[in-house]
């Protein structure tokens, strides 16, 4: 048993501590006494009921549906134990909520930014995380990040588990996820297929003023009394040229996937509907199996019922967020454990030793 540090749970729903239980057990440590729970007033209070005084401390906090609760625990539990004096703290947090919202997008806010801002403001000096949404995030922090690939437990559970693998296709949801699809068809030594066209929510559908004429001054002089005249530039002699609308092609399919085995790989599995639609797609150009391989299983609103009566075969997510209740509502989800690779992460750490070796294989666009 390793000394000087400990591990708790951040997390006041019995669901989101299987993780750390699995993780603390193959550690061979036992879970920090802590009381993590929400008043009546649906307040967060944290009772640490042991010393951390001087040592390093691991966080390891699942995001359930409920993001904003989790992180509020994760926040208010940090800051118990940097009062607290502890020495480091750690957080574990293997899918890191707002990670979709990482760009500037019309007026809104890069929300990933500030909450990487929040955790350091509440005293944790290092995070371990897993397939972030954007490698790019971790730009954000002014502390360590430690970004974890679920990729070989993925690869491993498609040599072992899909018969006849050897016929299989590796496929893409949309361009921007080719590069992961790329780096799994290398590895696997499969084919590879880009799927193109998927309905997208496009920005131009959105007023947000962007059209709205030039402001051009009344040459009358006389407030209310307007002239007809032809448009003018709000610069004279600077004319814009005119955009370009965005137009949606047809949905296509860069690849043959007839009679083979089409799996689709990406980051996140949430709103299901793309991926039914992709694996309707893929039906009608011949493909007999459909696979969804995603490291983190969110599987919001109808997404069981979805899945289960979509043309896709298995859904396959690892367990870095909770979704025992939606596999009881549809037996096509399957899991695939990481605590392995979770727990060897905190051992290296706290030892002082190097983190290279679980990239081992590792490529940069994975």
């Amino acid at each position: 048993m390793l000394s000087g540090y400990r591990v708790f749970s951040a997390n006041s729903t019995a669901a989101c501590t299987e993780l750390a239980k699995k993780i603390t057990e193959r550690l061979g440590v036992e879970l920090g006494k802590s009381v993590v729970f929400q008043e009546s007033n649906r307040e967060t209070r944290v009772d640490v009921k042991e010393s951390v005084r001087g040592q390093t401390i691991f966080i390891i906090q699942t995001i359930p549906r409920d993001v904003n609760t989790a992180i509020m625990e994760l926040l208010v539990m940090a800051y118990a134990l940097k009062t607290s004096c502890a020495k480091n703290i750690i957080g574990v947090i293997p899918y890191f909520p707002y990670s979709k919202q990482c760009k500037m997008r019309k007026r809104g806010s890069i929300v990933c930014k500030l909450l990487a801002s929040m955790l350091a403001k509440a005293g944790l000096t290092h995070i371990i995380t897993m397939d972030l949404h954007q490698k790019e995030v971790q730009g954000f922090f002014s502390f360590p990040v430690d970004n974890l690939r679920a990729s070989p437990f993925l690869l491993q559970y498609i040599q072992e588990e899909i018969p006849d693998y050897r016929n299989a296709i590796i496929v893409a949801k949309s361009p921007s996820a080719a590069k992961r699809a790329q780096s799994y068809a290398e590895r696997l030594r499969l084919g590879l297929a880009v799927m193109h066209g998927e309905a997208q929510c496009s920005e131009s559908d959105m007023a947000d003023g962007r059209h709205s004429p030039p402001c051009v001054r009344n040459p009358t002089g006389h407030p209310g009394l307007e002239l007809p005249c032809k448009q003018q530039a709000a610069f004279p002699g600077i004319e814009l040229p005119m955009m370009m609308a965005k137009e949606k092609p047809p949905i296509t399919v860069v690849g043959d996937v007839g009679g083979r085995i089409a799996i689709i790989v990406d980051d996140i599995i949430d709103d299901v509907e793309d991926f039914v639609a992709a694996a309707e797609i893929l039906k009608e150009r011949g493909a007999y199996k459909i696979y969804i391989m995603a490291t983190h299983g969110l599987l919001s609103g109808d997404a069981p019922r979805l899945i289960e009566e979509s043309a896709i075969d298995e859904v396959v997510v690892t367990n870095t967020v909770p979704h025992e209740v939606q596999k009881l509502q549809c037996p096509k989800i399957k899991t695939v454990d990481v605590s392995m690779i979770l727990a060897e992460a905190i051992r290296r750490i706290n030892n002082g030793e190097s983190m290279a070796y679980l990239f081992r294989n590792i490529t940069v666009d994975d």
